[in-house]
């Protein structure tokens, strides 16, 4: 079994009509996320709109989502400031996260060095596992293969890699290279078999907020060497995949769409993401009616 599991969701954060941190719902889709398929949650990651949050609410939201549930919970403490990412991996080390969720530095486009030297830091900041995350088409840089295998290499608690830079072929040599132990999450829902394939231990989703079920037995269908059967699953999940994020609803808006629908409220997005377009409430009934479908017919 994987570090954190095989399937955990980058939980979105939700907030009240006010548009203000609801701590109770967060606790509430927690405990719903870990009753539905979920073997971990990461907080205050992309999904979980972590630079529109305050420290205190960030802090405020790692206590509230680690006393909730019994599953372990990643704590999203990256930024594009070295000194307040350290900052924040203490916090959340001393508030009893499981494990430390590192961001490529955002908007600052740093050198591989200014990169690595970054991830160092917070890395030296805790004794909880590290895992990178590689995400360019938001960060705008990525996390060459040679740092990260550095990265693993010079701090014995960088343990995992949350891939999210589209590219299989490069994650299969990073799998290839990495040291015993050092363990790949696929961080983009589409990509997730295609990596399972070359050695990824399981995902860090989006649309595991309504698949996680489905993605058990899309993993163990794998583990069983069933690749048909997964890919079945898989290919049920692909409008789920589509739905989560566009150029005209980019993630997380669809997800809390879903949420809300499916009785878990979540409110809205804060800006610069900002309410939800009507028509995706009725792509998410379709998207939902579809793989109910798919359900009943056992994929």
């Amino acid at each position: 079994m994987a570090r954190f599991g095989r399937v955990l969701t980058a939980m979105v954060t939700p907030f009240g009509s006010d548009g203000a941190l609801d701590l109770d719902a967060a606790r509430r889709l927690a405990r719903w996320l870990q009753d539905h398929g979920n073997d971990g949650l990461v907080v205050a990651g992309t999904t979980g709109e972590s630079p529109v949050l305050t420290d205190d609410e960030r802090l405020s939201l790692f206590a509230a989502v680690i006393e909730a549930v019994t599953i372990p919970v990643v704590a999203g403490t990256g930024t594009n400031d070295t000194s307040h990412s350290v900052h924040m991996t203490k916090e959340a080390t001393r508030l009893g996260a499981a494990g430390i969720l590192a961001v490529t530095p955002y908007y600052n486009r740093p050198s591989q060095a200014g990169i690595a030297g970054h991830m160092g830091a917070m890395a030296d900041a805790t004794d909880l596992p590290v895992v990178l995350y590689d995400i360019p088409v938001r960060s705008g840089r990525k996390i060459n293969s040679a740092t990260i295998l550095e990265l693993a290499r010079r701090h014995r608690n960088v343990l995992a890699l949350k891939d999210a830079a589209g590219s299989p072929g490069e994650t299969a040599s990073v799998i290839a290279n990495a040291s015993e132990g050092f363990e790949v999450y696929s961080g983009d829902d589409s990509l997730t078999l295609p990596l399972l394939s070359v050695g990824a231990v399981g995902v860090i989703g989006v649309a595991t907020h309504w698949t996680g079920p489905d993605h058990q037995i899309m993993f163990d269908r794998w583990q069983a060497g069933d690749s048909v059967g997964a890919r079945r699953v898989n290919q049920a999940l692909l409008p789920s995949f589509a739905y989560e994020t566009g150029d005209d609803a980019p993630n997380p808006i669809p997800s809390k769409v879903m949420m809300n629908h499916l009785g878990v409220p979540v409110g809205e997005c804060r800006l610069p993401m900002g309410p939800a377009p009507d028509f995706v409430l009725e792509r998410a009934k379709g998207v939902l009616a579809g793989l109910d479908a798919r359900r009943a017919e056992g994929f």
